[in-house]
């Protein structure tokens, strides 16, 4: 077996197909949109360039034919940033059951990182932000969420062979739309409405700017606390209202306010997994009429809760019960509601709060992946992931 780095369009499209091959007979597996994937290694569209670098690599077998593929990278921002090593990433790791075969991909990985003076590696992770392709999944083999990672469940015996170590469990929760809530959510949310300080309402398309910076106020105030989380500026929190807005339902993104500032979100999109499986991956004008015909004729049945923040001064005060009883009693408990499940973007097990939120309404964990870290130096001690207070 042999090792090729990617660096020419064929490669590129190779790297790209190493999946396709190894779940052609698995029912469950949605193929990325290509462009999706190749967004990630583009410098003019990914900002992690600015600080850091990446390179990707095919492994070949002895019939030359690619049985395995990963990509590896390093943030300068965050490579040491709430670790006690610098500490370097891996993902987009597909493989064949042949533990020697991943070892080689392990081992590309490693070399490459300690070249640039790391001494570890996450994995499976993105280079770029948490809320895609991060975490192996070893709970919960069903169809995949839009840029949630799916693979076999022998990807976790071939980590922790190598010496791979949990870092972190990430749990994907899930209900039904209309489903029972418990009396104490309702009286929570009475608690709340009964201060006129408290306002609660839908995005507004029209006003999406302003939406996008009520975003950005939030998450920065909500999110900096976080391990590996930066501030986001105006222009990225714009961007990622722009990216969203095509598939935008109003009614089922929501903000809160308190005395007309923002202090709460909960960010829900159409499940587009359900309509991008139509698609083998590709996104040229004859796949985005396809598209267009699924989203107005067929459409989602499923929401995925894309994000959900409150500032820490209105944290435990019943703010986000609030937001999904408004949701629920405008829209949501109508008969026939087209929207009949929902899964929530994965929250860490080192965010306890967000777990209580979570089975307080009734959710129920449907996924649990792992991001897993190696120390190359394994006489140091080990540690997990810090719980946030």
């Amino acid at each position: 077996m042999k090792i090729i780095e990617v660096n020419d369009p064929k490669l590129v499209k190779e790297f790209l197909q190493v999946p396709v091959k190894l779940y052609k007979n698995d029912s469950y597996w949605i193929r990325p949109l290509d462009k999706d994937i190749e967004e990630v290694f583009d410098p003019k569209k990914n900002k992690m360039f600015r600080h850091g670098e990446c390179a990707r690599f095919i492994l070949r077998n002895g019939k030359n034919e690619a049985v395995g593929r990963v990509a590896v990278f390093v943030n300068k921002r965050t490579a040491n940033k709430d670790n006690d090593q610098p500490t370097g990433g891996m993902g987009f790791f597909d493989c064949i059951n042949d533990q020697e075969a991943a070892n080689m991909l392990f081992d590309t990985c490693k070399a490459w990182l300690e070249e640039r003076g790391m001494e570890a590696m996450d994995g499976p992770v993105n280079f770029g932000e948490r809320d895609k392709w991060w975490g192996c999944l070893v709970q919960g083999f069903t169809e995949p969420n839009y840029c949630m990672p799916y693979n076999f469940p022998y990807y976790k015996e071939l980590f922790e062979n190598y010496g791979f170590r949990e870092y972190f469990q990430q749990f994907t929760f899930g209900r039904k739309v209309q489903g029972h809530l418990d009396e104490r959510i309702f009286a929570k949310a009475n608690r709340i409405y009964n201060n006129p300080d408290y306002e609660f309402r839908h995005i507004n398309l029209k006003e999406i700017e302003k939406y996008a910076e009520d975003f950005r106020a939030v998450y920065n105030k909500a999110w900096v606390k976080h391990a590996g989380v930066g501030e986001m500026p105006k222009a990225q929190a714009m961007n990622i209202m722009r990216q969203m807005k095509p598939v935008i339902d109003e009614e089922i993104i929501w903000f809160g306010y308190y005395k007309g500032e923002p202090i709460a979100f909960w960010i829900q999109l159409p499940e587009l997994n359900q309509l991008f499986k139509h698609l083998n991956g590709q996104f040229n004008w004859w796949a985005k009429l396809k598209f267009l015909y699924y989203q107005k004729f067929v459409g989602a049945n499923k929401l995925f809760g894309v994000a959900f923040g409150i500032t820490p001064a209105h944290q435990g005060k019943g703010v986000e019960a609030a937001l999904i009883v408004a949701y629920q009693r405008e829209f949501a408990n109508v008969e026939n509601y087209r929207y009949k499940d929902v899964e929530l973007n994965w929250i860490g097990d080192f965010n306890p709060k967000m777990i209580r939120i979570c089975e307080q309404i009734g959710a129920e964990v449907k996924k649990t992946h792992v991001t897993f870290r190696k120390l190359f130096d394994e006489t140091k001690e080990f540690k997990r992931m810090k719980v946030i207070k």
